[in-house]
């Protein structure tokens, strides 16, 4: 079949989106079919450009191309999920958040306004209409499923995937630090994690580790730093190779993830496949559907009290994060996540 794939990019910001449409589109040419990515330039600031994205998407016809017919259209993102095939099925990464979860936090730009509200109702009115025009709806984690029967009463089906390079993680003999990979964003609480390092009693380090959304967020995340007299307890890499980050995993004690509301979480199938416990809170949303609290990890409340808490277990007892980090892998290997099962379902 020659299949399209359709998702969105902001220029220059690269993330699990990407990784997952490039695995996605290799997956199913592996397994003899034709597949193309095809994504569109986004951004939602200033809000107005939201409602012309959603025209826009609206505006393309995939059903031909100069190759001839497209026989299946796999959607992944707003609002690439609203261009039209009379053949299509919808792989959400997740919606819109600003405009559900997240309206009205500091997280987003859409406040409860009449601005922020008339686009909020622009985007829940698409989701009501063209969502259903899928012939079937899966997601990429039951978390995005239950936003998406909460707001929108519509039902779809969770469909696990692996991480990238899933393959090439593996476990060494553990350095005195706890790891937060992550990009450098406020969704994912590294400054959190700094608050709690200032609770924590234990001379174990954290190691943060990821590249920045933005400079000023890099920035804002340095500053704390500094300005916690943390310099000697925290290091910050910014870039690093794919052969450094497998040993950054491998070395660790265990893997910090603490993200709000996560949709999925590539971090956690990364730390279980090197065999890793994992320290995550109670409001991640994604990480909670793989970590069994004081089997593979632990799930606190997102407080730094709580999570300096955590660290000082971890580091407490070489044996115990040890046994956790055996249990994370054998999790991961109980749930069978395989890119021939994505395949299969999608395609069917």
């Amino acid at each position: 079949m020659k299949i399209a794939i359709t998702t969105v990019q902001a220029p220059f910001i690269t993330g699990g989106a990407e990784f997952l449409a490039n695995n996605l589109k290799d997956a199913l040419i592996r397994r003899g079919h034709q597949a193309e990515i095809i994504s569109i330039p986004f951004m939602d600031s200033p809000c107005e450009l939201i409602e012309d994205h959603i025209v826009a998407s609206r505006l393309f016809d995939l059903s031909y191309s100069w190759a001839g017919k497209i026989d299946l259209c796999i959607g992944l993102k707003f609002p690439a999920y609203y261009i039209p095939h009379p053949n299509k099925v919808i792989w959400a990464l997740h919606q819109h958040r600003a405009a559900y979860d997240l309206f009205d936090t500091e997280y987003s730009n859409l406040k409860n306004d009449t601005e922020g509200r008339r686009y909020r109702d622009i985007i829940t009115n698409a989701d009501n209409l063209y969502l259903k025009e899928a012939k079937r709806i899966y997601t990429i984690a039951a978390n995005v499923s239950r936003r998406m029967e909460k707001y929108n009463n519509l039902q779809s089906i969770p469909l696990y995937h692996p991480c990238p390079d899933m393959d090439k993680f593996y476990c060494d003999e553990c350095e005195d630090y706890i790891l937060m990979p992550s990009r450098i964003n406020i969704t994912k609480r590294q400054l959190l994690a700094i608050e709690a390092m200032t609770l924590s009693k234990t001379n174990t380090k954290l190691y943060i580790m990821g590249k920045a959304d933005a400079e000023y967020e890099k920035n804002r995340m340095l500053s704390f730093i500094k300005e916690c007299k943390l310099q000697n307890k925290i290091k910050y890499f910014d870039y690093v190779s794919q052969e450094d980050k497998f040993k950054l995993y491998a070395k660790a004690k265990a893997i910090l993830f603490i993200p709000l509301d996560e949709d999925y979480g590539y971090i956690t199938l990364e730390a279980m496949a090197a065999s890793k416990p994992i320290i995550t809170a109670k409001d991640s949303g994604g990480p909670l559907e793989f970590v069994v609290d004081n089997r593979n990890g632990m799930i606190v409340e997102s407080t730094p009290t709580e999570i300096a808490k955590a660290f000082d277990y971890i580091a407490s007892s070489t044996s115990m994060y040890i046994e956790m980090g055996k249990q994370s892998k054998l999790h991961l290997q109980e749930m069978n996540i395989t890119w021939d099962k994505v395949v299969k379902e999608l395609i069917k």
